[in-house]
């Protein structure tokens, strides 16, 4: 715990939209809306047992969160996930408040927090969002949603970029 502060990430991960990612396996391609709630579910049971290990605290290297840090990252993006669904299925077009991902991980000292609680968080975020995407229609697949940066979303892509980064985050902390 008390680990040094890690280089932010600049990359615009929404590349993985148009072909897999040479680091986890992820193809944005093969995923289907409907399928987003069970996925979700699944990894969200993933990251609880991989809390429940031991050194959870711990950096494998220095330049990469602690499985706790990026547990932290994980149910905070299916917060933020939420939260912008929901915008993009009340209202039309809407623009995303940038987010800061590393400001928050230091802001909110991602290192310290208690496994347990963030277990039972990350769990609790992960069925709110995956009841949310359970919830959308296809004919609502089409609706918009635009990312501080200019990215635009439909949600069909929010959805797959959405899944991504927990699924990325498992196979960084395996």
């Amino acid at each position: 715990m008390g680990s040094a502060p890690i280089e932010p990430d600049t990359k615009n991960w929404t590349w993985v939209l148009e072909r897999p990612c040479p680091d986890c396996g992820f193809e944005a391609a093969t995923i289907e809306v409907a399928d987003v709630g069970a996925a979700t579910r699944a990894m969200a049971e993933s990251w609880r047992r991989c809390l429940a290990g031991p050194d959870v605290t711990v950096r494998a290297q220095a330049d990469r969160w602690s499985v706790l840090e990026y547990a932290c990252h994980v149910r905070d993006v299916f917060r933020l996930f939420d939260q912008r669904l929901e915008l993009m299925l009340t209202f039309d077009d809407p623009t995303f408040e940038n987010w800061d991902q590393d400001a928050t991980a230091i802001a909110d000292d991602y290192a310290s927090q208690a496994p347990a609680e963030v277990a039972a968080q990350l769990i609790d975020a992960a069925n709110r969002v995956a009841d949310r995407f359970d919830s959308v229609q296809p004919h609502q697949y089409g609706r918009t949603g635009v990312r501080s940066d200019g990215a635009v979303f439909t949600i069909e892509s929010f959805a797959r970029y959405f899944l991504h980064d927990p699924l990325h985050h498992l196979w960084d902390v395996a």
